[in-house]
């Protein structure tokens, strides 16, 4: 129930104050176990990312976040799950291959930090894309979070990850995991905000 009513609360707020708009939303599969792996350069990005995907999207979010009054509830309620400071723990990812096996949707920023620029990708989203049998759509956010100006949300077509499973190397999470870093940076090349 608060899921929905802030995520309508996001909608209103982000289409008024950023003009938020989402391309190729039909590009994320309508059941079953989904990564939305995404370019990271603000702390509003999972607001985005999830505003109009019409399935409910989990996150990894700083455990110290759920401590603050008001935005631990908002976002556990989004679908955030504790991670320890450090590092993406084992538990952290068990956790998140628990609920892509269940066919829930989790939401990556593959780069693990924010950058103003597309930054290089780690390979734990691609491990955990493996174990789960998860469908991997890249996802570009496009634009600046400036008032009344465009930012855009693109979700492009998933990407096979069969062949880099079956390789089933070290080398072959890294190529797709730079497959996968290809496709968001294109996507940010090509969508522009619409005037």
């Amino acid at each position: 129930m608060l899921y929905r009513f802030s995520r309508a609360i996001v909608r209103i707020v982000y289409t008024l104050f950023f003009r938020l708009e989402a391309r190729g939303v039909e590009n994320i599969p309508k059941n079953g176990p989904v990564i939305l792996c995404c370019n990271h350069k603000s702390l509003q990005d999972p607001f985005t990312l999830g505003a109009w995907v019409p399935r409910k999207v989990h996150y990894m979010a700083k455990e110290e976040l759920f401590r603050v009054p008001v935005v631990g509830t908002v976002i556990r309620a989004w679908g955030a799950f504790p991670v320890k400071r450090g590092g993406v723990s084992k538990e952290a990812i068990r956790t998140a291959i628990d609920l892509l096996k269940e066919g829930h949707v989790m939401g990556i920023f593959p780069e693990g930090t924010r950058n103003k620029t597309l930054g290089a990708g780690k390979k734990g989203a691609v491990t955990m894309a493996i174990r789960s049998g998860a469908a991997v759509v890249p996802v570009a956010l496009v634009g600046e979070y400036k008032l009344f100006r465009r930012v855009i949300a693109v979700y492009g077509a998933p990407i096979d990850m069969k062949p880099f499973a079956d390789a089933g190397t070290s080398e072959s999470a890294e190529q797709a995991t730079a497959t996968i870093m290809e496709r968001i940076g294109e996507m940010l090349q090509t969508q522009r905000p619409s005037a």
